[in-house]
């Protein structure tokens, strides 16, 4: 007996209801797909970026090689860039800048942010450091300008300067006045002096001055009258009568006497006495009653007032520039700071005071080396920005201490475009401040990538 056999299942037809055939294209093929498509979206700013950094990059460098009418002239530009006395100027400035300015900023950032940790109005305190950010380099240049007045009246640094002075040393009452008769009150290292002694008990000494403007005369000043009694004396007065009629060295009437003039007797170079002249101008030494001594007006009574710091000057002014960068970008640095001090665990901190470490402590050991990446990211940020430098010392620089000043920025804008004309070596500048910046970007960018990682 033969055992059935089973017939094999029919394998299904292609289509049939219950199959599908799914058809993927090749993985390399959809890889090619999706790179073109990028390429799309990357391609206009690739055009942008090359029209506006890289043409300008590759065109410096080679107009760098040329001199100012366009001739080829080989590396002629860089040797003048470090022999040319201007230029070693703007990079010793330059130099000065990038020492400084970075490390104030980061330091007043610094501090600003710890303290805004601690104080119940941060958040308005914040706003005001941070407020200069938010203006130009050219209107906080033409704000210092006003602040570094020589004027004490309008500039704020001489107001507060001129102030402090007075404080310690007042100014003269009488600047500039001067003896009628040079050769009765004769000019010396210590004032006037008397061309010859007088003796005690005698006549008045009759001290008459000029040049002193009406202003400056005390509402006090009474009429100028001639003094009397006993021992040395006199009257110290301003020998000028409104409207020109008067006796000169004479007390006229309608001459007012100088109060508060500083009067002194002298007797064989040495002062003996001194005293100060009344309302009417009168000045007496009771207890000299005999001797010959000659009468002296101190210098302190003809010196001119403080007018305060001539913040502007050659010697001052690139220390000044930067006193406003520093107020511009302290606010920027505190930001920043801020804002790695708000990521930094307070366990850490706790941890660190519970065994006994005081705040000093707590600060140097453990927030400064955790605050570590945030300082250098805003040091390297600013050393960036001081090498590009340029608004704030043109405008704030003085036409006649601009040399003093100047900085590398500065010089290649003005021998390329500010009279010099000379678009090669202002070119070589260029070329050479980029070589300056370029660590500093390509050392910023590791640490992103960095934290990225």
């Amino acid at each position: 007996m033969s055992t059935p056999t089973q017939p094999a299942a029919p394998e299904p037809a292609s289509g049939a209801a219950g199959t599908s055939t799914v058809t993927r294209p090749p993985r390399r093929r959809r890889g090619r797909s999706g790179a073109g498509r990028g390429l799309w979206f990357v391609l206009p700013a690739s055009i942008l970026l090359a029209a506006l950094v890289l043409y300008p990059i590759i065109f410096s460098v080679i107009r760098s090689f040329f001199d100012a009418g366009g001739h080829f002239a080989g590396g002629a530009n860089y040797v003048s860039l470090f022999t040319d006395p201007e230029t070693l100027t703007a990079v010793k400035n330059n130099v000065i800048w990038v020492i400084v300015a970075p490390t104030v900023v980061t330091a007043f950032g610094l501090v600003f942010a710890v303290l805004t940790e601690r104080i119940r109005w941060s958040s308005a305190f914040k706003a005001a450091v941070f407020m200069p950010m938010a203006i130009s380099f050219l209107a906080s240049g033409v704000i210092f300008r006003l602040v570094y007045d020589q004027d004490p009246n309008k500039g704020l640094a001489n107001a507060i300067v001129v102030g402090v002075h007075d404080v310690f040393a007042k100014s003269s009452q009488y600047p500039g006045a001067r003896p009628r008769d040079p050769k009765q009150l004769v000019s010396t290292d210590d004032g006037y002096r008397t061309a010859q002694a007088r003796p005690a008990g005698a006549t008045a000494v009759q001290l008459p001055l000029v040049a002193v403007p009406p202003d400056d005369i005390p509402d006090d000043a009474a009429q100028a009258e001639t003094a009397s009694g006993s021992g040395l004396h006199g009257t110290v007065w301003l020998d000028f009568k409104p409207g020109g009629a008067g006796k000169s060295s004479a007390i006229d009437k309608g001459e007012r006497g100088l109060p508060g003039v500083e009067v002194q007797a002298v007797r064989d170079g040495t002062v003996v006495a001194s005293t100060k002249t009344a309302d009417n101008g009168t000045f007496a030494f009771p207890s000299l009653t005999s001797g010959s001594y000659t009468v002296q007006l101190p210098s302190s009574n003809f010196r001119e007032p403080f007018d305060g710091v001539t913040w502007l000057s050659s010697a001052l002014v690139t220390p000044s520039i930067i006193a406003a960068y520093i107020w511009i970008y302290a606010g920027f640095a505190m930001v920043l700071i801020a804002s790695g001090l708000s990521t930094i665990p307070r366990d850490t901190l706790e941890a660190a005071r519970i065994d006994g470490a005081n705040e000093w402590k707590v600060f140097r050991y453990v927030t400064m080396p955790l605050l570590s990446p945030v300082l250098v990211v805003v040091m390297v940020t600013l050393v960036i920005n001081v090498l590009k430098v340029f608004d704030l010392v043109y405008i704030m620089a003085p036409g006649s201490v601009q040399d003093s000043a100047n900085v590398l920025a500065l010089q290649m804008w003005r021998v390329s475009f500010g009279g010099g004309h000379n678009q090669g070596l202002g070119s070589a500048i260029g070329v050479f401040l980029f070589v300056l910046v370029l660590p500093a970007m390509i050392l910023n960018i590791r640490r992103f990538r960095q934290e990225q990682r």
